[in-house]
């Protein structure tokens, strides 16, 4: 009969060398310490304006704003509309110029991307933050009314 404790000993020695194995032959494998994080946006609404191209010509950019709204109802059952507008940007070149194309004011669409953060100088000279929805799909609707 064989004893644990001498198989013990090979299989911390044969994980240690799978683990260099990895380490060392495997770009695909990512480090264990690295976490997972999900950053994800899920918007449907009506499209405020015609989309506009910006940007330069080596990273051109489709930018649209996006009204929600969130109803309200108080207990003297008065109603009320809050509308929230979200700046929508795109640069995957296939979704962005079917936007430029076919993308108009009032339209409803649902917009599926990620929250970004950025800074950008205003005409006074003074760095401004900016929240932007980075579009990854978009799906139309309907046509604007």
């Amino acid at each position: 009969m064989i004893s644990n404790k001498i198989l013990y000993p090979t299989r911390i020695c044969l994980q240690q060398v799978n683990r260099v194995l990895i380490k060392h032959f495997s770009h695909d494998v990512e480090p264990p310490r690295i976490e997972k994080t999900i950053n994800s946006v899920q918007l449907l609404g009506r499209v405020g304006a015609d989309p506009q191209r910006k940007g330069s010509e080596e990273r051109p950019v489709a930018i649209f704003s996006l009204a929600t709204h969130t109803n309200y109802r108080y207990e003297t059952g008065e109603f009320l509309q809050r509308t929230e507008w979200h700046r929508v940007i795109c640069f995957k070149p296939g979704l962005r110029e079917t936007i430029l194309n076919y993308l108009k004011k009032g339209q409803r669409v649902h917009v599926t991307g990620r929250i970004t953060y950025g800074e950008m100088k205003g005409e006074d000279g003074r760095s401004k933050t900016t929240t932007a929805i980075a579009a990854e799909d978009v799906i139309f609707f309907q046509s604007p009314q």
